[in-house]
């Protein structure tokens, strides 16, 4: 039966915040070392975002319709782009053994891998999303919609897709897998998402959106350190 203490934490809990600020530093860093693994999401971002207008119609009027969600699929399939090696990486060195071996929460140290990602790959998605928005002649006044819900929705795709790429650390060249577990629990993001940009464009209150999206945010940030730490443990163990 599990027992819950409610004292004084221990030195090892205590020591858990410099273990999730140490990973990250850790992440951080091999990502400076690696550039490509940050701009081969942004630049696949970009290209998706300028075939576009060659593919359908260099009309702006119908372009600032589809803005919205022009940038919202590129995010989306940037992300999963960048996701593929969130753990296969540390799989491969050995460093994912020692992450389990931890005396430290694991979905604490997870959490701190996904942070980093977010970091590397999102944030700078959110930087590009205004340009490719001045491109596609998005109206300026859904700007700020599209810019809020990609900063609520980025981090949940990141969290929502650690677990797809958790469960195939093991597999060899496990992409198309990866897409296929994450792409249906990304589609209340991207409705969510595209929608907030939707009704900024029609002059309608779209902080009801944000809510949700924050909402999900709240949920992923809750249980999905659990699920991806518990499917490492499963493929580990296996």
């Amino acid at each position: 039966m599990m027992s819950f203490n409610f004292s004084t934490p221990s030195e090892p809990s205590l020591k858990g915040g410099k273990a999730f600020v140490t990973l990250l530093k850790r992440d951080l860093t091999l990502a400076l070392r690696s550039p490509g693994q940050t701009l081969n999401p942004m630049a696949f971002y970009l290209m998706v975002a300028s075939l576009f207008p060659m593919g359908i119609t260099p009309n702006p009027q119908t372009l600032a319709q589809l803005a919205g969600g022009i940038v919202w699929i590129g995010a989306l399939l940037a992300v999963l782009l960048s996701l593929d090696s969130l753990f296969k990486s540390d799989s491969d060195d050995g460093s994912l053994d020692q992450l389990l071996l931890s005396p430290h929460p694991l979905p604490l140290l997870v959490l701190a891998k996904v942070t980093a990602h977010w970091l590397t790959t999102g944030v700078a998605l959110i930087v590009m999303a205004p340009v490719l928005a001045l491109m596609l002649h998005l109206p300026a006044h859904a700007f700020s919609a599209l810019c809020l819900s990609l900063l609520l929705g980025t981090p949940l795709m990141s969290l929502v897709g650690a677990i797809g790429a958790a469960l195939t650390v093991k597999v060899q060249r496990g992409g198309v897998l990866l897409t296929l577990l994450s792409m249906p629990l990304y589609i209340p993001v991207l409705i969510f998402g595209t929608g907030a940009v939707r009704a900024a464009m029609d002059g309608l209150p779209y902080f009801g959106h944000l809510l949700w999206l924050a909402a999900l945010l709240v949920l992923a940030l809750c249980l999905a350190p659990l699920a991806i730490a518990a499917s490492l443990r499963i493929l580990v163990d296996s």
